[in-house]
């Protein structure tokens, strides 16, 4: 059993007329924190919601705020959502043309800096901020809507950023996001994550929030 697991629910695939109870529910049900996607139509081909958003659900939980930047000039945005409510800041490394600076600043303001990879970004792009990140998120599909297919190759490239945490930063988070569910769950786990985040598979499952959540986990560490 991974004691270091954790289970983050994306609300990109909640109800946003219930997203107070759709939260709640994952709260009650052992969700180690909210993750929350934010895209601008530019960076990611969809538009999805700000720091209104952020600073209402910080209004009804304590969880954790993983936000989650899929947008082009993330640094003019980093204080607001700050201020809203995040507890840590993810930026894509596609995304930002000094990199090393926005993750300095989203610390300054106290908060955990992640850096993200898309599918198609090399590893070897994390190789210069591998020491000063708190969260790796490997995207393992392709950022901008829910429910997409898992991508296999996203397997090696998991087991590829594990190494590299090992050497250099091994008290960082390993993150995986996109197709996350519980038929992937175990091996994505197994393959060095861990913090799973799943949106379609907690949010529009079979079963309640509270089920699918306990089902997630008790996946990710069948194997």
């Amino acid at each position: 059993m991974n004691a270091n697991l954790k289970i983050a629910p994306s609300i990109l695939s909640a109800d946003f007329a219930r997203l107070g109870e759709n939260v709640a529910e994952a709260e009650a049900a052992g969700a180690d924190l909210i993750h929350i996607d934010v895209m601008d139509g530019h960076f990611v081909p969809n538009i999805t919601v700000g720091p209104l958003v952020v600073e209402a659900v910080r209004s009804i939980t304590e969880l954790p705020l993983a936000v989650h930047l899929m947008i082009s000039n993330a640094d003019q945005y980093l204080d607001a959502f700050a201020h809203a409510g995040a507890s840590s800041l993810t930026v894509h490394v596609e995304a930002c043309t000094h990199i090393h600076r926005t993750l300095q600043r989203i610390r300054e303001l106290g908060l955990r800096a992640g850096a993200t990879l898309n599918p198609g970004t090399p590893i070897a792009a994390l190789s210069e901020i591998i020491a000063d990140v708190d969260l790796v998120l490997v995207m393992s599909v392709n950022p901008g809507f829910g429910n997409q297919t898992f991508i296999e190759r996203s397997i090696t490239r998991i087991e590829q950023v594990r190494a590299m945490l090992n050497q250099e930063n091994p008290q960082a988070d390993l993150a995986v996001d996109g197709g996350i569910n519980a038929n992937t769950a175990g091996r994505v786990v197994k393959a060095g994550a861990n913090m799973l985040i799943a949106g379609h598979a907690i949010f529009k499952g079979k079963h309640s929030v509270s089920t699918e959540v306990l089902a997630l986990r008790q996946a990710a560490q069948s194997i």
